[in-house]
């Protein structure tokens, strides 16, 4: 396969012009490759539902583009916005009474809780393939069930440490521990030095579940083994549990609460040194009007998690994928529109102006310049490359979909962590939590 670079890149903005001169009624002709033509059904209105952007240049070409599909089409589209948390039991809600947008863009295994009510996107999905390089294990993983793509990974939000480099330095240390011990070490430095860390415990969609996995695969633990069978209350997670009781002495108070947002601000307003989240909280700092928060974005900078007992990495980062519902009664229409929003003009630019926030589910967009263009943006390109889904080690399908919906694996870490059930009490509840859904 045709391995993409920053020339490829940088030639997408003269077939963008060419594009525009593009008839609407010869869309389907001219944007679509031989053997692959989505006709819109006549009259076709759409309407997307996705998550509020982090970064507003995200949501600013993501509209620019739809603009440009309207004009090449004729297709009027409706975009809504929801917070994260929103997201999901809207879409659940849509799938069950069969009603709603046409497209939803969602999180993680979402589409594998109600895969019977999504369109077959298995052509368009073996087209994008072919063309972009192929598609990350990972992202195959999220978007397939029984052979066919029931979702459309649109991209990974990435979530890394997010930290200031001075405040670790005046704490001891020259960089970010790789192993969680010494991390252990750096973070109750932090805590002495009156620099605290902390990582969100409440119902955090992104931030939460994505640490929290982390603790608990990187000593060992699991929620489901390759089976599927729950195996989630084992000395592994025990151990991870006892782990993150040392660490959240070391917090910032109020995490508990804590939902997406709240780390940001936390970090932005100086109360935390160190935090996991993604790009977005240093652009908030370097773009920002006051003096103080730029003068902080040349002290942040970013690492990878660090590695447990496990001995590899175990990160998790959401991943969002576009989904396309039966009910809808434009498909053609739909899949046109998902079609056009992942192909390089316009892919490319989204991706650049959300600034590393979204990193990319084909391989040939790891060659776009944002990853290149400012060292601190390197370390989400690899998101689809390292991260393993949620579901590990098991299936991905109904079971784990619910499991995640219902924050098991978070709730887990937040009642042990908070003191508020016992390391060995918090699994064994996890276990029981998770066995309604993976029932033998």
């Amino acid at each position: 396969m045709k391995r993409f670079t920053r020339r490829d890149f940088l030639a997408t903005g003269a077939a963008l012009a060419a594009a525009s001169a593009i008839a609407p009624q010869a869309f389907a002709q001219a944007q679509a490759p031989a053997g692959l033509r989505y006709k819109p059904e006549s009259g076709a209105k759409l309407r997307v539902l996705r998550w509020k952007r982090f970064v507003q240049g995200d949501e600013d070409m993501w509209l620019a583009n739809t603009k440009k599909f309207t004009q090449l089409t004729g297709i009027e589209v409706r975009v809504d916005n929801e917070g994260w948390e929103d997201v999901r039991p809207k879409a659940a809600v849509a799938a069950n009474v069969g009603s709603g947008p046409d497209i939803i863009i969602g999180w993680f295994d979402d589409p594998h809780q109600y895969p019977d009510k999504l369109n077959d996107l298995t052509d368009l999905a073996d087209y994008l393939g072919g063309k972009y390089g192929g598609w990350y294990d990972v992202c195959k993983r999220y978007g397939m069930r029984d052979g066919k793509w029931i979702g459309m990974p649109l991209g990974i939000v990435g979530n890394a440490l997010v930290y200031r480099e001075s405040h670790v330095k005046a704490a001891g240390f020259d960089a970010i521990p790789k192993d969680t011990a010494g991390f252990l070490k750096l973070c109750q430095a932090l805590k002495a030095k009156n620099t605290p860390c902390g990582f969100a415990l409440g119902k955090a969609v992104g931030d939460g579940n994505n640490w929290a996995h982390w603790l608990m695969w990187s000593h060992g633990g699991k929620m489901v083994d390759d089976k599927g069978n729950v195996v989630i209350n084992s000395p592994e997670t025990i151990a991870s549990l006892e782990y993150a009781k040392q660490l959240y002495e070391t917090f910032v108070p109020g995490t508990l609460s804590w939902q997406d947002p709240s780390n940001n601000k936390a970090f932005l307003d100086g109360q935390v040194s160190l935090t996991a989240n993604g790009i977005s909280v240093y652009y908030a700092a370097k773009n920002s009007p006051d003096p103080k928060l730029q003068e902080m974005s040349k002290d942040i900078q970013h690492a990878r998690f660090p590695i447990g007992p496990v001995g590899k990495p175990t990160e998790l980062m959401q991943i969002t994928q576009m989904m396309q519902f039966k009910y809808s009664k434009y498909p053609n229409a739909a899949k046109a529109y998902m079609q056009f929003m992942m192909e390089a003009d316009q892919y490319n630019p989204w991706m650049k102006a959300a600034i590393g926030y979204v990193s990319q589910p084909l391989k040939a967009y790891e060659a776009n310049p944002i990853w290149t263009e400012d060292p601190k943006h390197t370390v989400y390109r690899d998101g689809g490359s390292i991260m393993l889904d949620n579901g590990y080690s098991g299936p991905l399908g109904l079971a784990s979909a619910a499991a995640m919906a219902d924050y098991i694996v978070l709730d887990m870490v937040a009642e042990a962590a908070s003191g508020s059930k016992s390391p060995k009490e918090a699994a064994a509840r996890a276990q029981t939590r998770a066995e309604r859904y993976y029932k033998v």
